[in-house]
């Protein structure tokens, strides 16, 4: 039988966060839900309290079942733990309060933030010269030799707009075979770095030769970008050296560039000529633009309603046996790079094939270019085994202490 809380129960002994999650059951509104709810008024009036009525399975009836919790005081807001009905409006709830005693600090870290820009590619592409022409002098030394640059050198820089970003010039990336082979230590360290460059930095500027055009190193290091989940633009330097070029040379290098660069192609596409500066600007606005894209957040009643969408469009797919996914709700976790957990019935229902098409979907309707984002994927047998644990937890923490606490069957 479900246990019952004694009257003599003292409230007192609990010490509650900055928020309060009340949550009440099937069962009807009860006499210890009246004298919870008072003591939470009477001694918590400061705090943020969010009424959840539970078990509300029923989309139609769940309204009408919460209405009577409307006399404890607060708004009761009806959920359903089991099928995740609800749940999302309830976490964005819980957030907003939260935000209460964390917004001061996070603007101050937001506004101090800067972000960082690591110039990588091959070498001779142009990394250096980017470098000088956006600081308008020759900070880095240039030269048609390979191998000039070799370490990172980070510089301070303010964008047009006021922005503060921090430079990264890095050493040209060879392939490994061709470092080891050259038997050059210093050249190893400098590739090192150049990776260290990456994963340190917000925003990666992976610089390409245009006549080259795209090499199996390049694809490499993108693959290391991607793999370390930072911004990125793709910048094609050199673009005067493209003999005869006219309205249409633009989209078919474009169109080169997405099918030989298939896991950066959500990557923005800059042209420049570093030398003589043309162009060079448009870094820095398409970084600027790339970055806040990676600290977007979504909340979960405009990203639950793209994923219905979506769902409704292409729903999952059945497995032999006949089952099928389904997702009850998702949520983002995470910022730089943007992070979403979708909660489902069982994860290996959804195939890669499905998991690429809900992050197409996400990018369509939601935005996030030049950033990675990463979809994770949760049964609801783990949820509910990891809330057994965590209840199992609780109930040993608020075990019955001098009396005051009495639990009945």
């Amino acid at each position: 039988m479900k246990p019952t809380i004694h009257s003599s129960l003292s409230f007192e002994e609990f010490n509650l966060p900055s928020s309060c999650l009340y949550d009440t059951e099937q069962a009807g509104l009860t006499a210890a839900d009246v004298e919870i709810a008072d003591w939470l008024r009477k001694s918590y009036s400061s705090k943020y309290i969010v009424l959840a009525v539970n078990k509300c399975e029923s989309p139609r009836k769940g309204v009408m079942q919460a209405s009577e919790f409307w006399s404890l005081g607060f708004s009761p807001i009806p959920i359903s733990a089991l099928s995740g009905t609800g749940t999302g409006e309830l976490l964005d709830l819980v957030c907003s309060g939260l935000k209460k005693t964390e917004d001061v600090e996070n603007m101050d870290e937001e506004e101090n933030y800067v972000p960082s820009i690591a110039i990588v590619g091959r070498p001779n592409v142009g990394k250096s010269s980017i470098l000088n022409s956006l600081l308008g002098e020759d900070r880095t030394i240039v030269s048609p030799i390979s191998g000039t640059t070799r370490d990172a050198i980070d510089t301070e820089f303010v964008g047009p707009d006021g922005q503060k970003f921090r430079l990264i010039d890095t050493a040209g990336i060879r392939r490994r075979a061709s470092v080891a082979s050259s038997g050059s230590t210093t050249e190893a360290l400098s590739v090192n770095r150049a990776f260290r460059a990456i994963r340190r930095s917000d925003v990666v500027a992976l610089v390409i030769e245009a006549m080259a055009c795209i090499t199996e190193q390049d694809t490499r290091i993108a693959e290391r970008i991607e793999k370390e989940g930072k911004g990125c633009l793709i910048v094609v330097n050199k673009w005067d050296t493209i003999p005869n070029k006219n309205q249409q040379t633009a989209t078919y290098y474009e169109q080169d560039v997405r099918e030989k660069m298939r896991m950066l192609d959500w990557a923005p596409i800059v042209y420049s000529t570093a030398i003589t500066g043309q162009s060079v600007e448009k870094v820095i606005v398409a970084a600027s633009t790339v970055e806040k894209e990676r600290a977007r957040r979504l909340s979960t009643a405009i990203l639950n309603q793209v994923i219905r969408e979506a769902i409704a469009f292409k729903p999952p797919p059945r497995t032999r046996g006949g089952k099928r996914g389904r997702v009850y709700y998702c949520t983002q976790a995470a910022i730089r790079p943007p992070t979403f957990v979708f909660f489902v019935n069982d994860a290996k229902l959804f195939p890669e094939t499905y998991r690429r098409y809900m992050e197409k979907q996400l990018r369509s309707d939601a935005g996030f270019a030049g950033t990675p984002i990463r979809l994770l994927w949760r049964s609801r047998r783990k949820v509910e085994k990891d809330e057994g644990k965590a209840a199992t937890r609780t109930r040993s923490n608020l075990s019955p202490r001098e009396g005051n606490v009495a639990l009945t069957t």
